[in-house]
């Protein structure tokens, strides 16, 4: 993006302002949805505009690199990433620790309990690294659960993953100290990984510092002996 020489207006990804944008006299935009019909204001302007929604799986992690890649003018560039990145995947579910049966996960986006089923992208990576989610036995059909703290004991979790580390100061200590949780069994054997919140939100390159996380808190479990 080039901006102009005035940046007093303002942007939001909320609720795109055609004005806004146009005012940083940007190469190229992308959005993540065309909700607002903000694709073809923007034609009208000849700004580009990639459309790339949230990432369904890996598969469309890898798409979209090579999408942004072409883009801007850094195919080559954008390959070698892929390539690097699925490289790496392949060798992190290489390392999962086998076991005599699939072990479940609690993913904690928030502390109301937030969750995500495999409906989700990251639900999707738990399922690649042949983990159960609890979430996906929840109520409703929301791909992002809130749970309660009853069905979270009740569903004992093998690993519980922390999206909150830094939004809200979320460890080992803290989930140990809430009412009924010392007695879930990855709180037990001290099986809770707790991640950076951006890298356990985004679906960029750094899904492999995601799964590397993941998959040494597993390995952690199996040398334990659980």
């Amino acid at each position: 993006m080039t901006r102009s020489r005035s940046n007093a207006w303002p942007l939001s990804g909320f609720q795109p302002s055609v004005e806004a944008i146009a005012g940083y006299r940007p190469e190229l935009v992308v959005v993540a949805d065309d909700a607002t019909g903000i694709v073809a204001q923007l034609g009208r302007l000849s700004i580009p505009t990639l459309v790339e929604p949230p990432a369904g799986d890996l598969g469309g992690v890898y798409a979209q690199l090579s999408q942004l890649g072409q883009a801007t003018g850094h195919s080559a560039q954008a390959a070698s990433a892929v390539s690097n990145l699925r490289d790496h995947v392949r060798s992190i579910l290489a390392s999962v620790p086998s076991t005599n049966h699939p072990l479940s996960v609690y993913h904690e986006l928030d502390q109301t309990y937030y969750s995500a089923t495999t409906h989700t992208f990251i639900g999707q990576v738990y399922k690649q690294l042949g983990l159960r989610d609890i979430a996906d036995s929840a109520p409703g059909s929301n791909p992002y659960p809130q749970l309660s703290s009853e069905y979270i004991i009740s569903a004992d979790p093998d690993l519980i993953v922390l999206a909150d580390t830094v939004c809200c100061s979320q460890n080992l200590v803290t989930v140990k100290a809430r009412p009924g949780w010392s007695a879930i069994v990855a709180v037990r054997n001290g099986a809770v990984v707790p991640v950076e919140d951006e890298i356990a939100s985004e679906w960029g390159p750094r899904i492999a510092q995601f799964m590397r996380a993941v998959v040494n808190g597993l390995k952690a479990l199996h040398s334990s002996g659980t």
